[in-house]
């Protein structure tokens, strides 16, 4: 790289009006972010969902203001190569103890791949790899409110270090009986500790901001005793007279994971230093990539930034290919993945099948649905990417054939960086977490044979978990639209999940009817549909022939979610949707929760 000289001025200018638009951004973010503590003591959960939504938007904005105020005052796109490279040196320099340093790195790389041409998108000019740590990085000013508290309980006890710990939060609305909960959670960590010896040592770290999302508030914080540690969060909820209770206690790597789960909408919590929260998570959920986690605290463009780099190197250090994905080719989306590589990428088709009467813009116009609203641990989310390049000896022949024939506008075959090696460029797609489709799931117990326990059980499981996921969306507000089997998946923590949005509506833009009787013989007779059908008119009494096929799988569903194909339920959902009920929403079993009479 060519060093900063004397005459830099306008590099230096560029560099700074980009770290300015980088702390307007996150200023404006934590301003957001700071709001969900009142409208959580306020019970404003309307307030708190269109906080959430709106928030999501800012980072584009902000990059949009920075890249006209460098292209109309600084004219930044005419500027020499030499002096971009100046430009990221300044910007380095910049970043010294900066408590957002990563976020700051993204965000130059936002900016700056708007203005560069593609072949400048390298370390010379971009932060395609960190230039600055963050590790152990702290607030020094005086008076700052430290990443995480650290409590000693005195005593066997561990009721008071719960009290206090609640206390120190400082929320400005009355408990029911805090000292009961308090014990309550003592007592449920005591059995999860397994009544193990105190070490010299034993402490509790709590992260020092609550994690707000939907109507709940979550501590978050492990136990330490000697070698061990024990992860735990406490969700804090509103009950009878708007007075809060602690409703249980999440315990162990597999509750956090749950809590913090890609299907999960993204929580609003005030960080100064963010490296310092996801390294404190990251402790507590070792297995999962610290993109997710950033992703998971609002960060997404950060997430996809760590996504990226985490692919770059799983590429480096695989050979296979990608390919097809297996089971049911999409009528709308082309979706490939890579075997040893626990993701999936979906193209947007160009031609559809004549049943799908949809245009590229509507379908991208639905997953921001998805990304914007609370997605109740029922609907993957998406990282959404533009002109992706792949190494094309990577694609095998029939992937590219196929990606040739369906979505030809999407694909382009070159050496665009002039180093003689061939990419596979991809003009626009998303990438979701591979689970097992359901209809494969079902099919594994069909061949087990569903006399074997373990298959119907495994059966039954899928049919049951099905109808959940449908009830969980439908009270968020949500028809997914085409609910065939193979739209939804099965996680690794048995809960379904439906990723196929192409035909997803809010619940409230649809009418629910049932199905005309006939007006004579000849329409009882009728194979065909002779009764008028509006564009979002929907009969749920005709889900079943699509669904149902199989006896076995008729017969839990009747059994579990026979209300399903009643038109009743779905215009009573909008009934209370209309009338502005906000559903609760547990990340965790209602068998653990201390109260379950409370009435939330």
């Amino acid at each position: 790289m060519f060093p900063p000289r004397p005459d830099s001025a306008t590099a230096y200018a560029i560099s700074q009006a980009m770290m300015d638009g980088f702390a307007r951004h996150y200023r404006l973010f934590r301003a957001e972010t700071a709001q969900a503590k009142s409208r959580f003591e306020a019970a404003d959960w309307h307030g708190q969902q269109r906080g959430q939504s709106a928030r999501i938007a800012f980072y584009d904005e902000r990059v949009k203001e920075c890249v006209h105020h460098l292209e109309h005052h600084l004219h930044a796109g005419e500027q020499p190569m030499e002096v971009w490279q100046q430009v990221k040196l300044h910007y380095i320099g910049l970043l010294v103890d900066h408590h957002q340093a990563e976020l700051a790195e993204t965000f130059f790389n936002s900016v700056t791949t708007k203005i560069l041409h593609r072949t400048h998108f390298h370390n010379d000019f971009i932060f395609v790899r960190p230039a600055v740590s963050t590790e152990y990085l702290e607030d020094d000013r005086p008076g700052a409110t430290p990443a995480y508290r650290v409590y000693y309980p005195e005593g066997e006890d561990l009721a008071p270090a719960m009290e206090r710990i609640v206390h120190n939060f400082r929320l400005q609305c009355g408990f029911d009986d805090l000292p009961r909960d308090a014990a309550l959670v003592a007592q449920a960590l005591q059995r999860a500790l397994g009544g193990a010896k105190r070490r010299t040592n034993f402490q509790i770290q709590v992260l020092s901001s609550l994690f707000y999302r939907n109507k709940g508030a979550y501590a978050v914080g492990k136990i330490i005793n000697g070698y061990t540690e024990l992860a735990f969060a406490l969700p804090i909820l509103h009950g009878e007279q708007g007075l809060l209770h602690i409703d249980a206690l999440l315990c162990g790597e597999d509750d956090l994971q749950m809590l913090f789960s890609f299907a999960r909408a993204y929580f609003m919590v005030d960080m100064e230093i963010p490296s310092a929260y996801v390294h404190f998570l990251r402790s507590l959920m070792p297995r999962k990539p610290r993109a997710e986690i950033y992703t998971a605290l609002g960060l997404g463009k950060q997430g996809k930034t760590l996504f990226y780099r985490d692919f770059l190197h799983h590429l480096r250090y695989s050979s296979d290919r990608f390919r097809l994905a297996p089971g049911i080719k999409g009528m709308v989306m082309l979706v490939f993945d890579l075997p040893s590589f626990p993701y999936v990428f979906k193209l947007i088709k160009d031609h559809h099948h004549h049943a799908k009467d949809t245009t590229r813009e509507q379908v991208k116009a639905k997953y921001l649905l998805v990304k914007q609203h609370d997605r109740v641990g029922r609907m993957a989310d998406t990282l959404e990417y533009s002109e992706v390049a792949f190494p094309r000896e990577r694609f095998s022949d029939a992937l590219v054939a196929e990606i040739e024939q369906f979505a030809p506008s999407q694909l382009e075959i070159s050496d665009r960086d002039g180093d003689g090696r061939m990419e596979v460029i991809l003009k626009h797609l998303y990438i979701e977490r591979r689970m097992v489709p359901l209809n494969l799931h079902l099919q594994e117990a069909f061949d087990a044979g569903l006399a074997q326990p373990a298959a119907r059980a495994q059966l039954e499981h899928c049919v049951v978990e099905f109808g959940n996921a449908i009830k969980d969306l439908v009270a968020a507000n949500i028809f997914p639209g085409d609910m065939l089997w193979k739209n939804f998946g099965m996680t690794r923590h048995g809960k379904v999940v439906f990723y196929d949005y192409d035909e997803i509506e809010y619940l409230t833009d649809c009418h629910f009817r049932s199905v005309p009787a006939p007006r004579n013989e000849e329409d009882e007779m009728s194979g065909e549909v002779w009764w008028s059908v509006g564009p979002r008119d929907i009969f749920p009494e005709t889900f079943a022939p699509f669904l149902l096929g199989n006896d076995a799988v008729r017969e839990v569903f009747l059994q579990h979610h026979a209300d399903l194909l009643d038109p009743q339920f779905w215009q009573g959902h909008q009934a209370r949707i209309r009338a502005g009920h906000v559903p609760d929403v547990f990340p965790y079993d209602s068998s653990r929760r201390f109260h379950q009479s409370a009435a939330l």
